[in-house]
Protein backbone atom coordinates (compact mmCIF):
# COMPACT_ATOMS: atom_id res chain seq x y z
CA UNK A 1 0.00 0.00 0.00
CA UNK A 2 2.88 2.38 0.77
CA UNK A 3 4.06 1.92 -2.82
CA UNK A 4 0.71 3.17 -4.13
CA UNK A 5 0.24 6.03 -1.69
CA UNK A 6 3.27 8.05 -0.62
CA UNK A 7 4.28 11.62 0.33
CA UNK A 8 3.10 12.88 -3.07
CA UNK A 9 -0.57 12.41 -2.10
CA UNK A 10 -0.90 15.54 0.10
CA UNK A 11 0.87 17.64 -2.55
CA UNK A 12 -1.37 16.20 -5.26
CA UNK A 13 -4.46 17.01 -3.18
CA UNK A 14 -3.24 20.57 -2.57
CA UNK A 15 -2.74 21.08 -6.31
CA UNK A 16 -6.17 19.50 -6.80
CA UNK A 17 -7.80 22.04 -4.49
CA UNK A 18 -6.33 24.88 -6.51
CA UNK A 19 -7.32 23.20 -9.79
CA UNK A 20 -10.81 22.58 -8.42
CA UNK A 21 -11.31 26.21 -7.50
CA UNK A 22 -10.26 27.32 -10.98
CA UNK A 23 -11.62 24.51 -13.14
CA UNK A 24 -14.86 23.75 -11.31
CA UNK A 25 -15.66 27.45 -11.17
CA UNK A 26 -15.32 27.61 -14.94
CA UNK A 27 -17.22 24.33 -15.47
CA UNK A 28 -20.23 25.22 -13.31
CA UNK A 29 -20.38 28.79 -14.63
CA UNK A 30 -20.35 27.62 -18.24
CA UNK A 31 -22.95 24.91 -17.56
CA UNK A 32 -25.32 26.86 -15.31
CA UNK A 33 -24.84 30.48 -16.42
CA UNK A 34 -23.75 30.23 -20.05
CA UNK A 35 -25.89 27.19 -20.89
CA UNK A 36 -23.07 25.09 -22.29
CA UNK A 37 -23.80 21.36 -22.71
CA UNK A 38 -22.55 18.82 -20.14
CA UNK A 39 -19.58 17.46 -22.13
CA UNK A 40 -18.39 20.90 -23.29
CA UNK A 41 -18.59 22.36 -19.77
CA UNK A 42 -16.76 19.42 -18.18
CA UNK A 43 -14.10 19.45 -20.92
CA UNK A 44 -13.45 23.16 -20.31
CA UNK A 45 -12.64 22.33 -16.68
CA UNK A 46 -9.90 19.93 -17.72
CA UNK A 47 -8.52 22.02 -20.56
CA UNK A 48 -7.98 25.03 -18.30
CA UNK A 49 -7.14 23.04 -15.18
CA UNK A 50 -4.92 20.71 -17.19
CA UNK A 51 -2.41 23.40 -18.02
CA UNK A 52 -2.22 24.52 -14.40
CA UNK A 53 -2.12 20.92 -13.18
CA UNK A 54 0.67 19.94 -15.58
CA UNK A 55 3.12 22.50 -14.27
CA UNK A 56 2.19 22.23 -10.59
CA UNK A 57 2.20 18.43 -10.51
CA UNK A 58 5.30 18.09 -12.68
CA UNK A 59 7.48 20.42 -10.62
CA UNK A 60 5.83 20.56 -7.18
CA UNK A 61 4.07 17.22 -6.62
CA UNK A 62 6.24 14.72 -8.47
CA UNK A 63 9.39 16.87 -8.83
CA UNK A 64 9.95 15.60 -12.34
CA UNK A 65 12.79 17.24 -14.27
CA UNK A 66 12.28 15.49 -17.60
CA UNK A 67 11.61 17.76 -20.56
CA UNK A 68 9.99 16.13 -23.54
CA UNK A 69 6.98 16.37 -25.79
CA UNK A 70 6.39 12.69 -25.08
CA UNK A 71 5.78 13.52 -21.43
CA UNK A 72 3.35 16.30 -22.39
CA UNK A 73 1.55 13.77 -24.60
CA UNK A 74 1.41 11.21 -21.79
CA UNK A 75 -0.01 13.86 -19.44
CA UNK A 76 -2.64 14.93 -22.00
CA UNK A 77 -3.57 11.29 -22.65
CA UNK A 78 -3.89 10.67 -18.90
CA UNK A 79 -6.17 13.68 -18.46
CA UNK A 80 -8.32 12.74 -21.47
CA UNK A 81 -8.73 9.08 -20.50
CA UNK A 82 -9.47 9.89 -16.85
CA UNK A 83 -12.00 12.56 -17.91
CA UNK A 84 -13.82 10.20 -20.29
CA UNK A 85 -13.92 7.35 -17.77
CA UNK A 86 -14.90 9.49 -14.76
CA UNK A 87 -17.64 11.49 -16.43
CA UNK A 88 -18.74 8.55 -18.56
CA UNK A 89 -19.41 6.61 -15.35
CA UNK A 90 -20.72 9.53 -13.31
CA UNK A 91 -23.42 10.66 -15.73
CA UNK A 92 -25.40 7.41 -16.08
CA UNK A 93 -24.79 6.46 -12.44
CA UNK A 94 -26.12 9.78 -11.19
CA UNK A 95 -29.04 9.74 -13.66
CA UNK A 96 -30.02 6.34 -12.30
CA UNK A 97 -29.55 7.30 -8.62
CA UNK A 98 -31.42 10.60 -9.01
CA UNK A 99 -33.97 9.46 -11.59
CA UNK A 100 -36.76 11.42 -9.89
CA UNK A 101 -34.85 14.72 -10.01
CA UNK A 102 -34.65 17.32 -12.76
CA UNK A 103 -32.01 16.73 -15.43
CA UNK A 104 -30.20 19.93 -14.36
CA UNK A 105 -29.89 18.57 -10.80
CA UNK A 106 -28.72 15.18 -12.09
CA UNK A 107 -26.05 16.72 -14.29
CA UNK A 108 -24.77 19.11 -11.59
CA UNK A 109 -24.46 16.20 -9.14
CA UNK A 110 -22.89 14.12 -11.91
CA UNK A 111 -20.23 16.79 -12.36
CA UNK A 112 -19.39 16.58 -8.65
CA UNK A 113 -19.24 12.78 -8.75
CA UNK A 114 -17.15 12.93 -11.93
CA UNK A 115 -14.68 15.29 -10.26
CA UNK A 116 -14.18 12.82 -7.40
CA UNK A 117 -13.71 9.84 -9.72
CA UNK A 118 -11.39 11.86 -11.92
CA UNK A 119 -9.18 12.86 -8.98
CA UNK A 120 -8.48 9.26 -7.97
CA UNK A 121 -7.92 8.01 -11.51
CA UNK A 122 -5.77 11.00 -12.41
CA UNK A 123 -3.46 10.62 -9.40
CA UNK A 124 -2.50 7.10 -10.41
CA UNK A 125 -2.28 8.02 -14.09
CA UNK A 126 0.05 10.93 -13.43
CA UNK A 127 2.16 9.16 -10.84
CA UNK A 128 2.63 5.85 -12.63
CA UNK A 129 2.37 6.95 -16.28
CA UNK A 130 2.81 10.64 -17.07
CA UNK A 131 5.43 11.50 -14.42
CA UNK A 132 6.74 8.01 -13.72
CA UNK A 133 10.24 8.10 -12.26
CA UNK A 134 12.83 6.47 -14.42
CA UNK A 135 14.44 3.42 -12.86
CA UNK A 136 18.17 3.58 -12.45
Amino acid sequence: MARLIDKSVPKFLLVGVLNTLVGAGIMFALFNLAGWPYWAATASNYLVGGVLSYFLNKYFTFQNKERSWAQVGKFALTVAVCWLIAYGIARPLTAWALSGQAVKVQENVSMLVGMCLYTGLNYFGQRFFAFQKKRA
